[in-house]
């Protein structure tokens, strides 16, 4: 029996996806460490966990490695340590290596967690990337500008993506966002140029050092655009074909970074820019699955559970056969309402969920898996949206024109 310890810090939906498909593994004795009581994570996994423990907290190295060394006294030896979401990596990592059980080294997780150490280990490889500064003051930013211009994107160096991002469009801007973060040393913030173009994803599995598997995702438009404009519908396509020719440098130069970074085995989400002039830029690289649906659109695509080939990979490092089979795209359905709206400082609810049923009418079974907006839920928080319908076909032309149908005819009106 392989003794697997899943880290859940809070009982989210998508962790709890992930951890289950572990569980469901053959020879596998599943044990939980969470912040969460017991009784929220028990029926999860219908009772049969092989141990639980709760600490104080889940993102804190020394908390975690004394509840997965208590798993250890109680339930055997721990052979995987496993989670799913970014800010864990790091700790997980440490654990790890204090512990003895095999997975991902430290010192790789924080190349993959530290923005400004990513950038170095790209520059080092050559790899292409955004020009960017770790600035600690006013001064630092404002000179930095006058170097790449405005707008410019500033982020905390282990910020989780998008959710963590802001454009800064002039020194005013500037000026309020370092109010509202106060860098300072030890504190910095990292600063980038402003990357002009298309924007995709490169979602991969890795292992044994070899890159085994990726998908390219296309959004539509790109995500910072949707995180400055809330009011914004979008969309995401998973292409059934890769050999287009906007994707022909990243099939090598994806690779590339992460040997670059340190990947050895597990999923990396990558997000990458096509300029305006043709050329490549990387923006920067998770070791971890994607998020926002993108996990469930790769399963469409391969017509597998990708829930369980994650778990497979990293609990028995092994693979299935992974073929592309179809198209499939995601329509993220974000509530619209007033900026006055938004600014009354009130909590928003959906009020109505307009064009449903013509959309439903017209893409029939192409719609797969989706979550609809329910009147009376609270506004959701997130640039995902209130809800989202996830479509597929063989022709990834038809996907494209069905995602844009769904975000133009259906209206999530708060109030």
């Amino acid at each position: 029996m392989v003794h697997v310890v899943f880290a859940i810090p809070f009982a989210m939906e998508n962790t709890l996806r992930f951890a289950r498909a572990a569980a469901a593994l053959p020879d596998v004795e599943m044990s939980v460490v969470s912040q969460e009581p017991p009784h929220k994570l028990a029926a999860a996994f219908g009772g049969k966990l092989a141990g639980f423990e709760q600490v104080a907290d889940a993102m804190d190295p020394g908390s975690l490695a004394q509840g997965v060394a208590r798993l250890a006294e109680k339930a055997g030896p721990v052979d995987r340590l496993l989670g799913i979401i970014e800010p864990l990596q790091e700790p997980l990592a440490v654990v790890r290596e204090r512990l003895g059980i095999r997975g991902m080294a430290s010192q790789t997780a924080t190349n993959f967690r530290d923005k400004s150490r990513m950038k170095e280990v790209f520059a080092k490889a050559e790899i292409p990337c955004a020009r960017h500064r770790l600035c600690a003051s006013m001064e630092d930013a404002v000179q930095f500008a006058a170097e790449v211009g405005y707008p410019m994107v500033g982020k905390p160096p282990a910020g989780a993506g998008a959710k963590a991002t802001s454009r800064v469009n002039d020194e005013q801007e500037l000026r309020q966002f370092l109010m509202a973060v106060r860098p300072g040393p030890g504190q910095e913030i990292l600063f980038e140029e402003f990357v002009q173009g298309r924007e995709f994803s490169f979602d991969s599995i890795t292992l044994h050092g070899g890159h085994v598997f990726h998908s390219i995702c296309c959004y539509y438009p790109t995500p910072l655009e949707v995180m400055d404009n809330p009011w914004i519908q979008w969309c995401v396509v998973l292409p059934r074909e890769l050999d287009q020719p906007e994707f022909e440098e990243i099939h090598s130069l994806g690779p590339k970074a992460l040997d670059a970074l340190g990947m050895w085995t597990g999923m990396s989400h990558m997000e990458w820019f096509r300029r305006h002039d043709g050329s490549i830029a990387i923006s920067e690289v998770a070791a971890r699955p994607p998020g926002a649906q993108f996990v469930a659109l790769m399963g469409h695509v391969l017509d597998v559970d990708m829930h369980s080939v994650f778990a497979q990979l990293m609990v028995f490092e092994d693979l299935p056969v992974l073929e592309r089979k179809y198209a499939a795209g995601a329509a993220y359905l974000r509530g619209q309402a007033s900026p006055e709206l938004r600014s009354s400082g009130r909590p928003l609810v959906v009020r109505s969920v307009q064009g449903l049923e013509a959309v439903q009418s017209e893409l029939g079974d192409m719609v797969v898996e989706g979550k609809l907006p329910q009147v009376g839920q609270p506004a959701a928080t997130t640039y995902e949206g209130d809800g989202f319908l996830i479509v597929r076909h063989a022709d990834s032309g038809v996907v494209q024109k069905a995602v844009e149908m769904i975000v133009q005819n259906v209206r999530v009106e708060l109030g």
